[in-house]
């Protein structure tokens, strides 16, 4: 097997793992924190607004150091090993104030693992002529799998103390595949700060800051509190799992021929349709939908995920300069992993204390909406600059 062959393979497992991590998390993280610790769910929307909110300042840096010290598996290493080694300790924290602390010490660490690794990856492809998507599906596979055995088995042991012993041990097992990882040969020759300016000057690239923010920040957040939607609707912990593993699953399939599709009708318009897709979602949840209607639609996230991850990704690439690409993907996963994730994770736990969790979805859809129509205006001025089909 050629050396770069053997990379891809083992960029696949680190994605694998990596999303195993976040799916053995995250879509029970509230649950933990309302029925373990005992927390309402504005504290708790506190508490999981602060992973992403940590992003906004510590994934730019991340970027920064990676594009000037030219040692993302190093830092891969760092950040890894101390997210995976503090993910063992979380559970036994007890009170509002600790749990806050205790959390925002693991994301300062794991916040990096994402953006380093999509940065290295995206290199990688375009060096070899290797599909983005082939090697992110394995994320959403990880995720999936992940959502799923650790519904099972929370509901089976009646502890969900797993969640943070599985997130730990599949973050350390990512971490053998890095010596197998590229390296990276570019550096920057211009200041974080200068960097920034240049980025930010882009219209395009402040307008897709923006989209982002308002069409992906609901996605991100329906992962926190999907599971006390699916419990609200009648559903189980191990039904909570089968939710996951259906959404995350149909993700990889699209995922596969994210490019296939991106050449064909243009990379704007797969946004648009799988923005188009979550909007729909989100109302169909505001109206009550019975369980096996949520059940049902979970599938179309191979859509509003699958196809807008990789896109957006390629697009940022595409229109950041090539000794910024780290410093862009870290700023874009800011402010959408980060201002987005955490601004509506934060305001659905308000929500959800104030009215209902259906009501928060009503919300979602309408901000989506609003996305949508920044992603049209983008369409427009990219139209002359020949990025409809960017990526190949």
């Amino acid at each position: 097997m050629a050396q770069h062959e053997k990379t891809y393979r083992f960029l696949q497992v680190f994605y694998f793992f990596t999303f195993f991590s976040n799916g053995a998390l995250f879509p029970l993280l509230a649950v933990f924190l309302e029925e373990e610790k005992g927390l309402n769910h504005t504290e708790i929307g506190v508490i999981v607004s602060a992973i992403p909110l940590v992003t906004v300042f510590l994934q730019p840096i991340w970027g920064a150091i990676s594009d000037f010290t030219k040692n993302p598996r190093k830092l891969l290493l760092i950040s890894g090993l101390a997210a995976g080694l503090l993910g063992f300790g979380y559970p036994l924290l007890n009170g509002y104030y600790p749990l806050v602390f205790g959390i925002i010490i693991i994301a300062i660490f794991q916040c990096a693992i994402i953006p380093l690794s999509d940065s290295l990856t995206l290199n990688y492809v375009q060096t070899h002529k290797k599909d983005y998507g082939n090697i992110r599906l394995m994320g959403s596979v990880g995720f999936a799998i992940a959502a799923f055995l650790l519904g099972r088995l929370t509901d089976m042991t009646n502890s969900i103390n797993w969640i943070f012993y599985a997130f730990s041990l599949a973050i350390l097992l990512a971490l053998l595949t890095l010596f197998d990882f590229p390296k990276r040969g570019q550096g920057v020759t211009v200041s974080f700060r200068t960097g920034l300016t240049s980025l930010f000057k882009q219209k395009e690239f402040s307008l897709f800051l923006l989209a982002n923010f308002l069409v992906f920040g609901p996605v991100l957040a329906n992962n926190f509190y999907f599971s006390t939607f699916v419990l609200t609707a009648g559903g189980t912990l191990a039904g909570v799992g089968v939710a996951f593993l259906l959404a995350a699953g149909s993700e990889a399939p699209f995922m596969r021929f994210t490019q296939n599709v991106i050449n064909k009708v243009g990379i704007m318009n797969v946004l648009l349709i799988s923005g188009g897709v979550s909007s729909a979602r989100w109302l169909l949840y505001f109206f009550e939908p019975p369980t096996s209607v949520v059940y049902g639609t979970t599938i179309v996230q191979g859509i509003s995920v699958g196809l807008y991850v990789p896109a957006a990704l390629i697009f940022i690439r595409d229109i950041a300069p090539n000794a910024l690409q780290a410093t862009a993907v870290g700023v874009y996963s800011a402010v959408g992993n980060g201002v987005g994730n955490a601004f509506f994770t934060f305001l659905g736990g308000i929500m959800i204390d104030a009215g209902t969790i259906f009501i928060m979805y009503g919300f979602f859809s309408l901000i989506t909406l609003f996305g949508l129509g920044l992603l049209v205006y983008i369409q427009r001025l990219v139209k002359t600059e020949d990025l409809l089909t960017v990526g190949g």
